[in-house]
């Protein structure tokens, strides 16, 4: 969620973002996390309760709590006035694909630092990612620093961390070959937040009346916050595959800062041909999973013979 300006009162932006949290459980339990940025009082540097054991982390400007099983068992009551007060926050369920479940560095949200060998300085980013790609393939295209987990989420961010302007963001987009949808937050801009859609993972945008902007897997979602809470969404949008979004908040002189797309961007998402499984559309409803797949649009890349990974793409 990136928290709008204009509302009020924080509480029912809150509620979805739980709302939210409760329902993506369908979709992994191995672990959850969420991410409270934007470096408001209250949120400097503070420590993730547990400590490093429960999978707790810090990060500038944020706090940062992940660990094993499902999202409703990480959240806990003591968490709202600083989710009340956060500008940004990323939250995240897991199905393992790569990675054990049981290692807390495997969990999202990730605190990714970044590195000159991805492309230039930078203070790093916290990251979510959905889906499975062929991060052997990532590995042998760039010089990366050793990971820190055993997931493919995390050379993605290694290598977003270093890119700044929409084509360097767009070329390690399209370097992907699999099921990807991302959300990631420079940890020194945190109140400006990437979202991008590659092959087949579905990603949902949604604003509501008070001009909060949410994300999420699932639409059907949106539309169960919509009962179970005081928030009424303007719109609500499937992302196509291939779609780049940064939004946050633009400074405008003498106004109070408004949260809005800031920068768009289409680019050409790879799948492998064992990509297409009906788990991709977990608890949609028959009519937005036709819908989606009706618009699919990335290519399909096959596996040729022989063990050296190259791969034809159609």
């Amino acid at each position: 969620m990136v928290r709008s300006p204009f509302a009020d009162d924080p509480g029912p932006a809150s509620d979805v973002f739980i709302t939210l949290g409760a329902l993506a459980e369908e979709r992994g339990t191995d672990s959850a996390g969420l991410a409270l940025l934007g470096g408001w009082p209250g949120l400097g540097g503070c420590p993730a309760p547990g400590g490093p054991e429960s999978g707790g982390g810090v990060a500038v400007g944020s706090r940062v709590v992940k660990g094993l099983g499902r999202f409703s068992a990480i959240w806990r009551p003591e968490f709202l006035p600083e989710l009340d007060r956060a500008p940004v926050v990323l939250g995240h369920t897991r199905w393992a694909t790569q990675g054990s479940p049981a290692e807390a560095d495997n969990a999202s949200p990730m605190v990714v630092p970044g590195t000159a060998a991805a492309g230039g300085p930078s203070a790093g980013v916290v990251a979510t990612h959905n889906g499975d790609v062929d991060a052997a393939g990532l590995r042998s295209r760039f010089a990366l620093p050793p990971a820190s987990g055993t997931t493919d989420s995390e050379p993605i961010f290694q290598l977003l961390a270093g890119r700044d302007g929409t084509s360097g963001v767009t070329g390690v987009l399209e370097a992907l070959v699999g099921r990807a949808a991302l959300v990631w937050v420079h940890r020194d801009r945190p109140t400006e937040v990437h979202l991008a859609r590659a092959a087949l993972s579905p990603l949902t945008v949604a604003v509501d009346t008070e001009q909060n902007i949410y994300w999420a897997s699932n639409p059907r979602w949106f539309r169960e916050a919509e009962r179970h809470t005081r928030v009424e969404f303007a719109t609500v949008v499937m992302l196509r595959e291939g779609t780049y979004l940064k939004v946050g908040m633009e400074r405008r002189p003498g106004r109070r800062d408004l949260p809005e797309v800031l920068a768009t961007a289409t680019f050409q998402p790879t799948a492998r041909d064992t990509d297409m499984d009906p788990r991709v559309w977990t608890g949609f409803t028959s009519a937005d999973e036709e819908c989606d797949r009706a618009g699919l649009r990335h290519r399909v890349a096959e596996r040729l013979g022989g063990t050296d990974g190259l791969l034809s793409v159609a």
